[in-house]
């Protein structure tokens, strides 16, 4: 977290490192790397980045610090190298020569290299920011079209530790009675094996077994206020003491644990990643105005076309991108049953006729059923979802139609009260979708998707190691996906510069005016 911006000389804040470029031990290292090593080009790519926030950041005092741009060339190398978790760069300070050609010789301890993790977690956005913009200015991509999509990741977090109210109340209990006797030099003469061994181990486990009953008491609030059909019993509400925050859903393999939603926008004329988010919800509802938000704020304005699936296909999403001017496309869901699509039947649905059957016709709002007869309005239901309510006109056809229908097994169970359509406000933007993905334009277009955000989750599972993170908490599990962006998205550019036969001359940043 940034402290402030201390005075005095702003190179003596910082420890001399053990090496120089003239140093032998460096340049014996620097005869044994390659040219085009990745170490070499992520030290020519953090050059691009204005890092005076993170100089100001150390205040001077106490024991001087060691170089942040240096270890920041570190984080970049070790995320592109499938090396996330600082345990692991610990140990490649010691033994992997890139790094010590890096870091020219510093040797930080595992426990410098988590604090240095949590402290440039406040300055990722920006310096994803910073790349962006140069991109866009050096006409590396128009930034005009983009994909979206998300991917469940598995939590730090044992998917086998999961709690109800009543066993978080008696391990809180537990532990009280532990930090109790341990005053008057008690102990437990069986421990449970999950109980903190230290003292200090257990005030921690307190106070994170404190936040995991916050985050419970949340949830069985908002359990109480589902409809009856979707509340659980109160005993299967249930909280990750390790991590609160992680949602607890199931992931693609079908397994419930722990997880955190990754949210990506990938430009779709390079390979860079616009803008990413890390939510605590096991869907897609309401994200598409804050990660377009978060888009215009990176690269100065929205996307023209956005691609999505199914999950981001709704009225809320689609009434978002007709004011900002955004075309969006994307599979629609069906949510009716219907043989013919081969779709899985729904435990709500009780008829096979589907209501895409049903032609609505605009002029006189109302809809003709497959026989021909009009259906009547019937009046407004309000339904509410996650984070919103919607709103739905209901059309019934009259009972005596009903009843004389030669299909009325397949449209309803009850053909004396008549069958009933519902249509959402605004649905006629669902209706365009509809109609849009259905021309060639719009279908060669969506092709577009799956060559390019799913490639980038597909390389963060495998090559970067984006399977399960490697901490706890909301704000870490963002840390970590914002440093992986950037050091995607830094490398890509650095690449495009050395390519380009007239590269720019090289950005003045901040970091001659804090180094000797």
């Amino acid at each position: 977290m940034v402290k402030g911006v201390a005075c005095g000389d702003k190179r003596e804040r910082f420890a001399p490192t053990p090496w120089t470029k003239e140093s032998e031990e460096w340049l014996a290292l620097d005869q044994r790397l390659r040219v085009d090593h990745l170490a070499r080009r992520v030290d020519e790519a953090v050059a691009l980045l204005e890092l005076r926030t993170l100089f100001d950041s150390y205040l001077g005092v106490g024991k001087k610090a060691l170089r942040p741009d240096l270890l920041l060339k570190l984080v970049i190398y070790e995320m592109q190298n499938n090396r996330p978790s600082p345990a692991q760069w610990a140990r490649d300070v010691c033994e992997s020569e890139p790094v010590r050609w890096l870091l020219l010789g510093m040797e930080p301890s595992r426990a410098r290299l988590y604090d240095f993790r949590d402290r440039i977690a406040p300055f990722l956005p920006e310096w994803n920011a910073q790349v962006l913009r140069l991109a866009v200015e050096e006409k590396m991509t128009p930034a005009t079209r983009a994909s979206l999509d998300s991917s469940s990741i598995a939590a730090h977090a044992s998917r086998r530790q999961l709690l109800n109210e009543e066993r978080l109340e008696k391990r809180r209990a537990t532990i009280d009675v532990v930090l109790e006797r341990r005053t008057h030099g008690e102990t437990l003469a069986e421990p449970p094996a999950w109980l903190a061994k230290s003292e200090q181990g257990l005030r921690e486990q307190k106070k994170r077994y404190r936040h995991a009953a916050d985050v419970l008491c949340e949830r069985q609030a908002a359990n109480a206020q589902r409809r009856s059909g979707k509340r659980k019993p109160p005993d299967k509400v249930l909280v990750s003491p390790a991590d609160p925050e992680a949602v607890l859903a199931r992931d693609k393999f079908n397994v419930f644990r722990p997880l955190y939603n990754v949210q990506l926008v990938r430009d779709l004329d390079s390979p860079l990643v616009l803008a990413y988010d890390v939510l605590t919800q096991n869907n897609d509802n309401g994200v598409v105005a804050p990660l377009v938000e978060q888009t215009a704020d990176h690269v100065g304005h929205k996307p023209d076309e956005l691609l999505v699936d199914s999950g981001y296909v709704s009225v809320q999403h689609l009434e978002f991108c007709e004011q900002a001017g955004i075309t969006l496309y994307g599979s629609c869901q069906e949510n009716d049953y219907s043989v013919p699509l081969g779709k899985k039947k729904q435990c709500n649905q009780k008829t096979e006729l589907p209501k895409s059957a049903f032609r609505w016709l605009p002029e006189e709002e109302s809809y003709q059923c497959p026989q021909g007869h009009r259906l009547l309005f019937r009046g407004k239901q309000t339904q509410r979802r996650a984070d919103y309510a919607i709103t739905l006109n209901l059309y019934t056809c009259p009972a005596e139609h009903c009843l004389a229908c030669p299909r009325q097994k397949l449209c309803t169970r009850a053909p004396h009260k008549g069958r009933t359509v519902s249509r959402m406000e605004n649905e006629e933007f669902l209706d365009a979708l509809r109609t849009r993905m259905q021309t060639d334009d719009a279908k060669r277009l969506y092709k577009l998707r799956s060559q390019t955000v799913e490639l980038n989750y597909a390389d963060m599972k495998e090559h970067r190691g984006l399977r399960r993170f490697h901490c706890r908490s909301l704000r870490r599990a963002k840390a970590e996906t914002g440093a992986l962006v950037l050091a995607h998205n830094v490398l890509f550019v650095q690449e495009q510069r050395r390519a380009a036969p007239n590269k720019p001359p090289e950005p003045q940043t901040a970091q001659s005016a804090y180094v000797a």
